[in-house]
């Protein structure tokens, strides 16, 4: 038995909530090792960084947001951390530096504005991915966002979803542009059309088991399984509670679903889910959607006519509590409130009337998170980095702005939009593996000298047609132990010869 699992025997991860007390009043240092992992149960973690200071993970379903959350969120930052915090890649947002004793002031502030942080980490059903711009684009096949808020309200707080073998990664989606990474969840419902007693009907194609980290990329595996929207919660319960009860608990590193997947096969996999769930289930249907990838970024016009959403680039994701206020009164100026998180990092101001979108562009905001951004700093996507992550081996979202920078003035004129994604481990929260250009932080021995680097991964893929997710392609390493104060100019040499260069980004 590894040690999470032996720590989930001692005790389950969700009554750690009732020692917070007890660690408030008798301090940090006396947080049990088993409970330092059980915290992440409660979207609160302990970080060897900044011992003493922990982070908090906000669970934002389909990353709906809204003006109230981000003044709370600004106001938490300011009160008890650093004045600034994290969007993820998981359209889910990070605070950082807050005290133990302080937990519970900062929940009381966040349930306060509808938010939590239960589950966020640790072996649960992370942050539901799904379109930013669901309902408001012209460009999707219908809007799933109440299948997201369906299955969020199953498993958040329910027990029985709480002792997942490892992480859990779900995406679901109707959007026609793959903005969701499909290709690297443990499930994926994507777009797809049926005919089902003569009928054209729309729902989901399924597909399990994606990943990058835990041993690298595996795309997921198609399960020939079409899905209704009113039944697509019920499926994604019952795919996790299978890979609760049949999933491996031998080695962490080999404990994803994708393991499982390999192990059974496409068809038992299938077979065990119909006896679960003691129906049939239908065949994939015809999937849909474009073969390019879009990151929602630009001014666009919604479905409702007279109405625009802002898709603004939010350099490496990190964001000011001043600028997230900033964020909000925009939202409320010029939209009804509404702020959207992408996948990358970013954020939408939607339901922007055309009369008010030339005010809104001379915002000074909207110079800092441009809506016109640069090919390099578009498709900028980092992880936390070794500041705040002990996993971490390089300084992440310093040196990709530092890197990004240098590429805007020495080649941006000849770039099409690209993606240029930052690892700081093999954990591949930045999703370096299915990136453009990728980029793995490691330790490397130059001249006799450790000094951060990075290996380079060229030609990662996620765009194909949504629903065919089959065909995802991982980065190839193509470069070792690059020290990071030379990788600016071999990025250069890089680019140069990529010309005309990867288009991964629809514009």
């Amino acid at each position: 038995m590894n040690k999470i699992e032996a720590y989930k025997e001692e005790k389950k991860g969700l009554d750690v909530k009732d020692d917070l007390p007890r660690y408030a009043t008798e301090g940090w240092e006396t947080i049990s090792d088993g409970d330092k992992e059980r915290l992440k149960w409660l979207g609160v973690f302990f970080r060897r960084q900044t011992p003493g200071h922990f982070m908090m993970r906000l669970r934002i379903p389909n990353g709906f947001s809204n003006s109230a959350q981000f003044r709370a969120i600004a106001g938490i930052s300011s009160d008890f951390g650093k004045d600034f915090a994290d969007l993820t890649t998981r359209q889910q947002i990070q605070l950082r530096w807050f005290q133990i004793d302080e937990v519970q002031e900062i929940w009381g502030r966040l349930e306060a504005v509808g938010l939590v942080s239960l589950q966020t980490g640790m072996d649960n059903v992370r942050g539901i991915v799904g379109c930013p711009v669901a309902g408001l684009t012209p460009n999707e096949l219908f809007d799933a966002s109440d299948v997201v808020r369906e299955y969020n309200d199953i498993f958040v707080g329910n027990r029985e979803f709480t002792n997942l073998p490892r992480k859990f990664n779900v995406t679901i989606t109707g959007c026609l542009d793959n903005c969701t990474h499909a290709v690297t969840q443990d499930i994926a419902l994507t777009p797809a059309v049926r005919i089902i007693s003569g009928q054209e009907v729309n729902g989901f194609n399924v597909a399990v088991g994606g990943k990058q980290g835990s041993g690298g990329f595996r795309p997921a595996t198609d399960l020939d399984v079409f899905v209704l929207p009113r039944d697509a919660a019920d499926l994604c319960s019952e795919i996790t509670l299978l890979f609760r009860d049949h999933g491996p608990r031998e080695a962490r590193n080999k404990c994803r679903m994708a393991f499982l997947v390999d192990e059974w096969g496409a068809d038992r996999f299938r077979a065990e889910l119909e006896l679960r769930l003691r129906h049939p289930l239908l065949t994939a249907g015809s999937p849909v959607g474009s073969d390019t990838k879009s990151d929602h970024i630009g001014i666009h016009h919604q479905k409702e006519s007279g109405l625009n959403y802002a898709g603004l680039v939010v350099p490496v994701g990190r964001i000011t509590a001043g600028q997230m206020l900033e964020v909000a009164r925009l939202a409320d100026t010029y939209g009804n409130g509404e702020i959207r998180l992408t996948a990358e990092q970013n954020l939408i101001i939607p339901n922007v009337p055309d009369e008010l979108l030339p005010a809104l562009e001379l915002e000074p905001l909207l110079a800092e998170f441009r809506p016109d951004p640069s090919p390099v700093m578009r498709g900028l996507v980092s992880c936390t980095g070794i500041d705040y992550c002990h996993f971490a081996l390089v300084d992440t979202k310093s040196l990709a702005l530092k890197t990004s920078q240098h590429l805007e003035k020495s080649v941006d004129g000849v770039l099409p939009a690209l993606s240029i994604n930052w690892s700081g481990c093999p954990n591949a929260c930045g999703n370096h593996t299915v990136a453009d250009i990728g980029l793995l932080g490691k330790k490397a021995r130059v001249d006799g000298e450790v000094v951060e680097a990075v290996d380079i991964f060229l030609g990662g893929r996620v765009a194909e047609a949504a629903g065919v997710i089959t065909d995802g392609e991982s980065a190839v390493r193509t470069l070792e132990n690059v020290p990071c104060d030379e990788l600016p100019e071999t990025l250069e040499k890089v680019l140069a010869a990529l010309k005309p260069a990867p288009a991964a980004l629809a514009v």
